[in-house]
């Protein structure tokens, strides 16, 4: 799969290629068919930087001969806010590991459905223990869009660009300018949505609810005015805010109100017309990957779906967003997932559910399965807590699995990526189904024009 050079790479694109000039496909069918896998292997795995950035910025620049255009969802989220559209729910979808098979069935599921309202997205954390940069994760979706014949926006978001609260305490300015410098990096790569998420610098020991949002309200402000200069010209970044960790308490109005008036106040601070947020996170009772029982399997959560559609009316009629955002939702019962619309939520993040269908899929390699899990008793023994079974334990650590023995998973045998492939997309039917965004493509080109922006092509 590797090229043994530039030479062979060139090569092997004759008359599927044309790079004189602006580059043109020539024969998509044969990009489709014969190139395309070998472009993403190597812009992901080859040890040669020039070549892993050559494969890199001909899918890139093939994606946009072919129609497909890294977007913000952000016209959309404003017309939400101003009434014009909703009764649906965006799925915002991270894909850990397995990321271009996985990429894969999402479109196949959205291109027979006509979904267009549809995000992918990985979190800070996320690009840690997946070894997935930006510019990498933004690669492999690129490529599968075009393996499967998608074409339009194509919302790729870089969520949970999370504070530490240990770091923030210890040196504020360092874990603030390692966010920009994050920012700077996904906005680079084409991530033209970011989650600003500083809610886990919420301070509960304060006196009221203003004061502890404060340094939430400041860093989103600050995330905010830095990266709204670095935007391509045509682009407005949907960004998004969150003003409840999730796994804390629920959320409420009176924090909702706080922070926005504290987030609009400090924003100002720094440049007055700089655009704000889109959508807001909350805590409703759900937490993230679930809660592992001894046996492995997954507790039953109780989300507040009257505080998620209150919050969700009042950040749209108060302040123009899109509505409420609900972390932490794919391992929950499927029964759930109709309230969300009906309740119009704007967007809905899904990832570990996607995990389990592939760890615990009985087609997966018992052999490779073992390996990791062997990895993770060895490399991860200090985050067993005590009374912690190994069931629990393999289920909180197994994501960490993804970046060290990433090969090995994109190397799995191609029988098994067939049919997990055909069951995660079915998976996503069902979430595109039930959260009513079936048929939304014709929506988001009527919202999300690409005439007047400038692509920038790496």
């Amino acid at each position: 799969m590797r090229y043994q050079g530039m030479d062979e790479l060139k090569k092997s694109l004759e008359g599927i290629i044309e790079t004189d000039g602006a580059l043109r496909v020539v024969n998509p069918e044969k990009l489709r068919s014969q190139a395309i896998d070998r472009l993403v292997f190597n812009g992901v795995f080859h040890e040669n930087d020039e070549i892993r950035r050559a494969a890199r910025s001909l899918v890139r620049k093939s994606a946009g001969a072919l129609g497909i255009h890294s977007a913000s969802i952000l016209p959309l989220y404003e017309a939400r806010g101003r009434g014009e559209c909703g009764g649906f729910t965006v799925p915002a979808i991270n894909i850990r590991g397995l990321t271009y098979d996985m990429a894969r069935a999402v479109f196949r599921a959205a291109l027979r459905h006509q979904v267009g309202a549809l995000i992918f997205e990985i979190a800070r954390s996320e690009i840690g223990y997946t070894y997935q940069r930006p510019a990498e994760y933004a690669h492999a979706v690129m490529a599968a869009a075009i393996k499967e014949g998608f074409s339009g926006p194509l919302f790729i978001q870089g969520d949970h660009f999370q504070a530490s609260q240990k770091n923030f305490a210890k040196n504020p300015q360092a874990e603030v300018q390692s966010l920009k410098d994050l920012i700077k990096e996904a906005i680079e790569a084409e991530f033209f949505n970011i989650d600003i998420d500083s809610s886990t610098l919420v301070d509960l020991s304060k006196p009221t609810v203003r004061a502890q949002q404060q340094d939430n309200c400041e860093v989103a402000a600050e995330l905010t005015a830095f990266l709204r200069p670095l935007e391509p010209k045509g682009v407005s970044i949907s960004v998004g805010g969150e003003i409840g960790e999730v796994g804390g308490k629920n959320s409420t109005v009176e924090e909702l109100e706080a922070f926005m008036a504290g987030y609009r106040e400090e924003l100002d601070k720094r440049g007055r017309g700089f655009k704000g947020i889109s959508k807001i996170s909350v805590q409703t009772g759900t937490t993230h990957g679930g809660v592992p029982l001894p046996d492995g399997t997954i507790a039953r959560v109780k989300i507040d779906f009257d505080t998620l559609g209150k919050l969700s009316q009042v950040s749209r009629e108060k302040y123009g967003l899109a509505g409420a955002v609900q972390h932490g939702a794919s391992t929950l019962p499927e029964e759930a997932f109709d309230h969300f619309p009906r309740r119009d939520c704007a967007e809905i993040h899904l990832a570990t559910g996607f995990q389990n269908m592939l760890y615990d899929d009985p087609g997966f390699p018992q052999e490779v399965k073992k390996e990791i899990y062997d990895y993770l008793r060895k490399e991860c023994a200090a985050e067993k807590k005590e009374g912690e079974t190994d069931e629990q334990f393999i289920y909180k650590t197994r994501k960490k699995g993804f970046g060290p023995l990433k090969e090995k998973f994109w190397n799995l045998p191609e029988g098994f990526r067939k049919e997990i492939g055909r069951k995660l997309e079915e998976r996503f039917e069902f979430l595109f189904k039930k959260l009513n965004v079936v048929n939304t493509v014709s929506l988001v080109r009527e919202k999300v024009p690409l005439d007047g922006r400038e692509l920038r092509v790496a």
